[in-house]
């Protein structure tokens, strides 16, 4: 079975990547400043074309000031055309840098992830560390790429059009914000819950490409013990867990869904009575009415960028976090201890009450000593699991003895540099 993980406090994902979020942010600092720069330019145009509105209404229609159209119709296909290049500019340099990122912190994971002890691959499978390295860096890119700029471009536009909305007509803005803040407040609480969903079922993809990848490679020995129904079973039940996580995460998504869709239908009806009667009373135009619908869309958008951009950036902090947690793995030769390097090995191996084990508690070699001399063949015999490949390991130095010393050529392994001595 595929043990659950212990699920993580909401915040811990971006608290834990948040280092290596600046690390990515650093050197691309004036990159990110000009796409901010073309996104103001872009959401700034935008507004061109609700804002015309009132004047089509009132003054082209309701006034027949016919004049008047041309300047309108010109202003709006120019606001449009920079809109457009704005957008495409936006694609080819943020979108373009997210893959490039992508490239690189794979490569970097991987190069780690090579630079790591054994003991780090026997404790995780081999399709966990792919899906370390390929698939939980793809979220960068919406935490640097467009959609970050987008959920930031949209709160600006959101900022904006309320300015509009209360000099148009106080009271409904007021009214509208008040549904808008409820829906904001039930957000925050529905990502709170959604974010440790998705970090575990980064956890549990991997761990069941693990589990597959080693059946696959081992078919051999699979067949050969006939142990086909329980390598089943163990897929059957990650693949019911990894369903469980995708049904809680839809559950939660498309609540979100229905809550922004409800909001809009009260929000839309609330606009439309009160609008109705302020023009009837004569204190607002039907242009006025126009523009403050139009306006008030911008103000709603945002809050509905941030179900999918919101699930996205959550899901792409939780891969960061998971990739952290696999860069913060200290490298083999890193300890301080290891800074000897030795010339040509002669091949005088010396154990001194050796003693090892794979996990704490459960030891596989107990005070072993021995001397193999150059030149002479030393016989290691004994059963299936009574340690032979252990001892390799050790003199290979995959593996560090618990206790005790092993010397090659007199001089402890464990100050050796690995490079130097597996070269």
């Amino acid at each position: 079975m595929f043990p659950p993980q212990p699920k993580r406090r909401p915040s811990e994902s971006l608290h834990n990547a948040l280092p290596l979020i600046k690390e990515l942010v650093r050197p691309r600092r004036k990159l990110l400043a000009l796409g901010f720069v073309l996104m103001v330019i872009n959401k700034t145009t935008s507004l061109v074309l609700p804002a015309s509105t009132k004047y089509l209404v009132d003054n082209v229609i309701g006034k027949r000031q016919i004049a008047l159209l041309t300047p309108l119709i010109l202003a709006v296909l120019a606001a449009t055309c920079i809109q457009g290049v704005t957008s495409y500019a936006l694609t080819q340099l943020l979108s373009k840098e997210g893959q490039r990122l992508i490239a690189q912190l794979r490569r970097r994971v991987q190069e780690h992830i090579g630079r790591l002890p054994v003991a780090y691959y026997d404790a995780n499978k081999a399709g966990m560390l792919v899906s370390r390295i390929m698939s939980d860096v793809e979220g960068v890119r919406n935490l640097l790429g467009t959609g970050l700029v987008d959920l930031v471009g949209g709160i600006l536009l959101a900022t904006f059009s309320l300015g509009i909305l209360m000099y148009t007509s106080p009271v409904l803005t007021v009214m509208a914000l008040f549904f808008i803040a409820v829906f904001a407040l039930i957000l925050r609480k529905a990502f709170k819950g959604i974010r440790p969903i998705f970090r575990e079922r980064g956890q549990i993809t991997a761990e069941v490409t693990g589990r597959l990848t080693e059946s696959l490679a081992g078919v051999r020995v699979v067949k050969g013990y006939h142990a086909e129904a329980g390598e089943a079973k163990v897929f059957a039940a990650g693949t019911e867990r990894l369903l469980q996580n995708v049904m809680r995460s839809l559950t939660a998504i498309s609540l979100m869904g229905l809550t922004a869709t409800v909001l809009m239908g009260v929000v839309g009806a609330a606009v439309m009575y009160v609008g109705a009667r302020q023009i009837l009373a004569g204190s607002m135009t039907l242009g006025d009415l126009w523009r403050f619908t139009a306006f008030l869309a911008f103000r709603v958008a945002p809050v509905f960028q941030m179900v999918g951009i919101g699930t996205q950036i959550t899901e792409a902090l939780a891969g960061l976090d998971r990739t952290q947690e696999v860069l913060r793995e200290k490298p083999e030769d890193e300890e301080e201890r290891r800074t000897r390097t030795v010339g040509p090995i002669h091949g005088d191996v010396s154990f001194e009450n050796v003693g090892f084990a794979y996990d704490p508690g459960k030891p596989v070699l107990y005070e072993m000593s021995f001397d193999a001399q150059p030149g002479a063949v030393t016989a290691l015999v004994g059963s299936s699991g009574s340690g032979k490949s252990t001892i390799i390991s050790l003199v290979a130095a995959f593996h560090q003895p618990t206790q005790g010393v092993i010397r090659v050529d007199g001089i402890d392994l464990s100050t050796v540099r690995l490079d130097a001595y597996r070269t």
